[in-house]
């Protein structure tokens, strides 16, 4: 993976806007795991009709878009990176749905979450992001509050090690498509980036649908309303507001701030599904918000014209 090139300092007000950006979006996919929970089809079906469902909305405005400003796809290089985003993120989902047919939902959920340490890994090795101590401790608060919201539910034996692989390679692979995304940014829009990743997605998942055998169809308009509120709230909102904040972001602070999304997903099913939450997710969750406030950047103080040099 080559580096980014670097971009000039983004203004306080605008590096704040992405922040708030990322926040909402980890909050809107935080509730993609109760869609996925309450949905009719099976696992790798629902990321099947998550994304089929939402490029028609992502084509249009990716349309409107090119139409207003002219923008469009013509690099090779930037073709090429839209069609491994594409991949990266159907390798995400298929296999953060397969490890849930051979492990628990907590060790899948769990093991996905461990984005943020690659990420991190490879912010490092390959953007050059400098990791402070101060960031460093904030990652180690953030995801020990993760472990601490699954700790009651996780359990590692032996007959579970191949889901737990599958976890871990969920977290592998949306690790990629993060630093993918991060790379467009530099080259593409929002609009463009998620209608070209979806276009590749949803064949990519179709294949994976074939081999799996699930049921394909819901039973009732209800099912439908699910996969259609997975599709515009937790992808083309949620999704696209990532895509949007990674402009701005590093890549590691991002991967740190989605930690928030598991939290988001326990309080949900706490509201909406009755779920008990226990004291120890919630001091999780206070953990999670503490470490993303330790890692969120700085902002840089402008200086006026006249004392530029």
């Amino acid at each position: 993976m080559e580096p980014l090139i670097p971009h000039a300092a983004a203004p306080p007000e605008h590096t704040g806007r992405s922040v708030a950006a990322l926040l909402l979006g980890a909050v809107a996919i935080g509730f993609a795991p109760i869609f996925v929970r309450l949905s009719e089809t099976g696992p790798t079906a629902t990321a099947f009709w998550r994304l089929l469902l939402a490029l028609p909305v992502l084509a249009v405005w990716a349309a409107i878009e090119r139409k207003e400003t002219g923008s469009a796809v013509r690099s090779r290089s930037a073709f090429r990176w839209i069609v491994l985003t594409g991949l990266f993120f159907a390798g995400d989902l298929a296999l953060w749905h397969w490890s849930i047919r051979f492990t628990s939902v907590a060790n899948a959920t769990l093991f996905a979450n461990f984005a943020a340490i690659f990420v991190v890994i490879f912010s490092w090795l390959f953007l050059r992001e400098r990791i402070t101590p101060r960031f460093g401790l904030a990652c180690v608060a953030a995801v020990a509050g993760t472990v601490m919201l699954f700790a009651s539910n996780v359990q590692l034996v032996r007959e579970r090690l191949l889901g737990d692989a599958l976890g871990i390679g969920t977290a592998v692979f949306y690790a990629a498509y993060l630093l993918a995304v991060k790379k467009l940014r530099g080259q593409l829009s929002t609009a463009a980036i998620m209608s070209g990743s979806a276009a590749v997605s949803v064949p990519a998942l179709g294949i994976v649908c074939l081999f799996s055998g699930e049921t394909m169809l819901p039973v009732s308009g209800r099912g439908w309303l699910i996969l259609i509120g997975l599709a515009l709230l937790s992808h083309v909102a949620g999704q696209s507001l990532i895509t949007y904040a990674l402009a701005r972001l590093r890549a590691s602070f991002s991967s740190v701030a989605l930690l928030l999304q598991p939290f988001v997903a326990a309080l949900a099913a706490w509201v909406l599904l009755g779920e008990n939450i226990t004291p120890l997710q919630l001091a999780g969750g206070a953990t999670i918000l503490a470490g993303i406030a330790l890692a969120r950047p700085a902002p840089k103080r402008v200086l006026p014209p006249d004392l530029l040099v």
